[in-house]
């Protein structure tokens, strides 16, 4: 596409935004280039990018064009479909609101019901509200724990999860074949309203998820060991339902972070709105340890993620990564959960650790991989339904999402709070906390070690980076690391598996994508794969050891040999 001329398109339309009109006024070449060189797409966690005048940006018109597609992709479903509707939900952020308005606007131009939230939601009750009501898909407006300057729109089908791969392509086949966003219709609010529709969503579907929350408790004794627990929404949407799932469990002694209680769209008392860095947890670790809390959790603004510190030695806290929780709340599950008749299921993605494949096999349950993204476990999920012989009861990924229940099809921080508080209680009348039981479980599975490192690489500079690493990576057939040797290579674009000793090559049995997994002979591995929903390349890097020094010094001979070679290809 000729930037140019998209761009002056825009700089010639009369009736453009005024607020928008004035930034694109403002911006040089270069910023008109990466606004306008194409068309925001959608990735592992639907469109998603920063605010302001332009195809590639969240505006109002961009999020149009979205809401038309997927107005003509429901109704090639059938008239059925549109008569059941779409359920919108939106976070605190700037614009969230009006783009949730847009898309009831745009959608009843089709003759399609829109069930939009009065006031902020979390991304898991918006997949509960698409199951709860039978719509045929469901909006979130959100772009999750991305900066301020961001915002996304996430669409979920008639399960209550993201758009699979083809149902993907096909919405954005739609989308594509609009090609003036300008040209979008839209029906005011107030003729929505007289035609029925728009209809407004107050307090029903909460109740109703609070009443699904309420039965995920496993061990209802636990909660006799009075604990204490700290909370930050960090400016989003979780305040209130994890409040009454807490209340409701019989957590009496509840704080929150008040400075990062109120939504807030620029999330003005924290860095970055991500619970897995630990710059969020400050104000939180100051607080419970004014307070002697026994446990710190925090959400990002869509609720969809959780993080979690634990008093560590029964002294100061640590956080637990994204590895360490999903393992400890499945160990929990498996350990206490009665599942008779059937075999347990877990699911995760390629780049979890691999300490949930051994507690599933060890209780006897099956462990499926998955690509990144929890579209695909909710896939899992769905295939399972109809299955007596095995049950779902578990799925997580290592970046601090994960499900318990589902009721719910995409990642539910929730939910996690709540079984994690039920954890706490019961270690504690142990007298162990779940850095205890950890070290228990490291011991009985080995010392697994993990860690993420990013690079961020943004605008058309950034993406020819991440191609040309991603390419050097992908032919790397010698890759050599001290002291391990090579075993395999995976690649998900080629979907083959080769291995290196005796150059064998199988096929890999999940989707196509843009993702590079290298296996070492110890069991050691590292993967990349370029951000569906930012401009960063990830470098996961996992091992095992004998002892937690052996895998500390597994994993920064792992990690120095790979970053640098990043060196070759001017990435870093």
């Amino acid at each position: 596409m000729d930037w140019k001329i998209a761009s002056q398109k825009w700089l010639t339309y009369e009736n453009l935004d005024p607020n928008l009109k004035q930034q694109l006024n403002q911006m040089d070449s270069t910023e008109l280039e990466e606004a306008f060189h194409e068309h925001i797409t959608f990735g592992t966690g639907g469109m998603r990018g920063k605010l302001g005048p332009g195809i590639n940006r969240m505006n109002i018109y961009t999020v149009r064009r979205a809401a038309k597609g997927l107005a003509l992709h429901i109704e090639q479903q059938g008239t059925d479909a549109k008569q059941q509707g779409v359920v919108v939900a939106h976070d605190p952020r700037h614009q969230s609101s009006t783009f949730a308005l847009e898309v009831a606007k745009v959608l009843g131009v089709h003759g399609i019901k829109t069930y939009l939230f009065k006031d902020i939601r979390p991304t898991p009750l918006l997949s509960f509200a698409v199951r709860y009501l039978s719509t045929a898909a469901g909006v979130m407006i959100t772009a999750s724990h991305n900066p301020p300057e961001y915002n996304g729109f996430k669409v979920y089908n008639e399960e209550g999860a993201q758009l699979s791969l083809e149902p993907s392509k096909q919405l954005l086949e739609k989308v594509n074949s609009i090609e003036n966003e300008f040209a979008v219709d839209v029906l005011e609010q107030s003729d929505l309203e007289q035609q029925n529709l728009l209809v407004w969503l107050e307090d029903e579907v909460d109740n109703a998820y609070l009443n699904e929350l309420n039965k995920i408790t496993i061990n209802k004794n636990a909660m006799e060991e009075d604990i204490s627990v700290v909370f930050t929404p960090l400016h989003g949407t979780a305040s209130q339902l994890v409040e009454k799932g807490l209340t409701q469990l019989g957590v009496q002694h509840l704080s929150f972070v008040e400075e990062q209680r109120p939504p807030d769209p620029d999330f003005t008392h924290v860095e970055l709105p991500n619970p897995e860095e630990a710059q969020a947890f400050e104000k939180a670790i100051k607080l419970g340890e004014d307070i002697n809390a026994d446990v710190l959790m925090a959400t990002d603004p869509d609720a969809d993620r959780i993080g979690v510190a634990a008093r560590h030695n029964q002294e100061q806290f640590s956080i637990l990564t994204g590895n360490q929780l999903g393992a400890l709340i499945l160990d929990y599950i498996l350990t206490h959960r009665t599942i008779r008749d059937v075999t347990p299921v877990m699911f995760k993605t390629i780049v979890t650790s691999e300490l949930g494949a051994d507690i599933t096999k060890h209780h006897g349950g099956i462990a499926q991989d998955v690509l990144t993204g929890f579209k695909f476990i909710a896939e899992k999920i769905k295939n399972l339904e109809k299955d007596s012989k095995h049950q779902f009861v578990f799925g997580y990924e290592e970046s601090y999402g994960c499900l318990v229940e589902d009721f719910v099809r995409d990642k539910d921080a929730i939910q996690a709070a709540i079984i994690v508080a039920e954890m706490v209680a019961y270690y504690k009348a142990k007298n162990m906390t779940l850095y205890d039981r950890l070290e228990e479980l490291y011991e009985q599975y080995g010392y697994y070690l993990e860690d993420l490192h990013s690079l961020k690489l943004e605008g058309l500079e950034g993406m020819k980076q991440i191609d040309d690493t991603m390419t050097y990576f992908r032919n790397q057939n010698a890759l050599q690391v001290d002291g391990l040797s090579l075993h395999s290579i995976e690649d998900y674009v080629s979907r083959k598996k080769h291995i290196i000793q005796s150059n064998d090559t199988e096929s890999i049995h999940l989707p196509k994508a843009n993702v590079v997994k290298f296996k070492f002979t110890d069991g050691s591995w590292c993967c990349l794969r370029p951000s569906g929903t930012e401009p960063k390349l990830k470098f996961y890097f996992g091992v095992k050891g004998k002892t937690a020094e052996d895998s500390q010094r597994k994993l920064s001979i792992l990690k120095e040999s790979i970053l640098s070679q990043l060196n070759k290809v001017g990435a870093k």
